[in-house]
Protein backbone atom coordinates (compact mmCIF):
# COMPACT_ATOMS: atom_id res chain seq x y z
CA UNK A 1 0.00 0.00 0.00
CA UNK A 2 2.70 2.61 0.85
CA UNK A 3 4.43 1.77 -2.45
CA UNK A 4 1.24 2.64 -4.26
CA UNK A 5 0.76 5.54 -2.14
CA UNK A 6 4.47 6.94 -3.32
CA UNK A 7 3.97 6.07 -6.77
CA UNK A 8 0.54 7.78 -6.81
CA UNK A 9 2.08 10.81 -5.21
CA UNK A 10 4.79 11.08 -7.68
CA UNK A 11 2.18 11.12 -10.87
CA UNK A 12 1.80 7.41 -12.02
CA UNK A 13 -0.68 7.21 -14.51
CA UNK A 14 -2.94 4.29 -12.25
CA UNK A 15 -3.94 3.44 -15.94
CA UNK A 16 -1.00 2.35 -17.68
CA UNK A 17 -1.09 -1.15 -18.92
CA UNK A 18 1.45 -3.20 -19.07
CA UNK A 19 2.30 -6.97 -17.37
CA UNK A 20 0.39 -10.16 -16.91
CA UNK A 21 -2.65 -8.23 -15.46
CA UNK A 22 -2.44 -5.30 -17.96
CA UNK A 23 -3.46 -2.26 -15.22
CA UNK A 24 -2.89 -1.83 -11.29
CA UNK A 25 -6.19 -2.47 -10.52
CA UNK A 26 -6.28 -5.83 -12.23
CA UNK A 27 -3.88 -7.22 -10.65
CA UNK A 28 -4.82 -5.67 -7.21
CA UNK A 29 -7.96 -6.95 -7.74
CA UNK A 30 -6.79 -10.47 -8.14
CA UNK A 31 -4.92 -10.28 -5.07
CA UNK A 32 -8.26 -9.35 -3.02
CA UNK A 33 -6.41 -5.93 -1.81
CA UNK A 34 -9.62 -3.83 -1.01
CA UNK A 35 -7.36 -0.75 0.18
CA UNK A 36 -5.24 -0.58 -2.58
CA UNK A 37 -8.23 -0.88 -4.97
CA UNK A 38 -9.76 1.98 -3.22
CA UNK A 39 -6.82 4.23 -3.75
CA UNK A 40 -6.25 3.66 -7.83
CA UNK A 41 -9.87 4.14 -7.77
CA UNK A 42 -10.17 7.42 -6.09
CA UNK A 43 -7.01 8.70 -8.86
CA UNK A 44 -9.03 7.45 -11.53
CA UNK A 45 -8.35 4.29 -12.31
CA UNK A 46 -10.91 2.46 -14.93
CA UNK A 47 -12.83 -0.19 -13.97
CA UNK A 48 -13.60 -1.35 -17.55
CA UNK A 49 -9.83 -1.48 -18.80
CA UNK A 50 -9.32 -4.21 -21.02
CA UNK A 51 -6.19 -6.45 -21.22
CA UNK A 52 -4.14 -8.82 -18.96
CA UNK A 53 -4.36 -12.47 -17.91
CA UNK A 54 -7.97 -12.28 -17.14
CA UNK A 55 -8.98 -9.44 -19.81
CA UNK A 56 -11.12 -7.16 -17.35
CA UNK A 57 -10.54 -6.23 -13.80
CA UNK A 58 -14.16 -7.49 -12.73
CA UNK A 59 -13.21 -10.73 -14.40
CA UNK A 60 -10.21 -10.87 -11.86
CA UNK A 61 -11.62 -10.58 -9.19
CA UNK A 62 -14.58 -13.09 -9.81
CA UNK A 63 -11.98 -15.27 -10.79
CA UNK A 64 -10.23 -15.67 -7.64
CA UNK A 65 -13.54 -15.36 -5.63
CA UNK A 66 -12.61 -11.90 -4.14
CA UNK A 67 -16.02 -10.87 -3.58
CA UNK A 68 -15.03 -7.90 -0.90
CA UNK A 69 -12.87 -6.87 -4.28
CA UNK A 70 -16.45 -7.34 -6.23
CA UNK A 71 -18.34 -5.33 -3.53
CA UNK A 72 -16.17 -2.10 -3.77
CA UNK A 73 -15.72 -2.19 -7.94
CA UNK A 74 -19.48 -1.98 -8.03
CA UNK A 75 -20.34 -0.12 -5.52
Amino acid sequence: KEVVILLLDHGADVNTVGGSYGVALQASAYQGNTEVDGLLLDHGADINSRGGRYGSVLRAAFQEGQREVLDVLVN
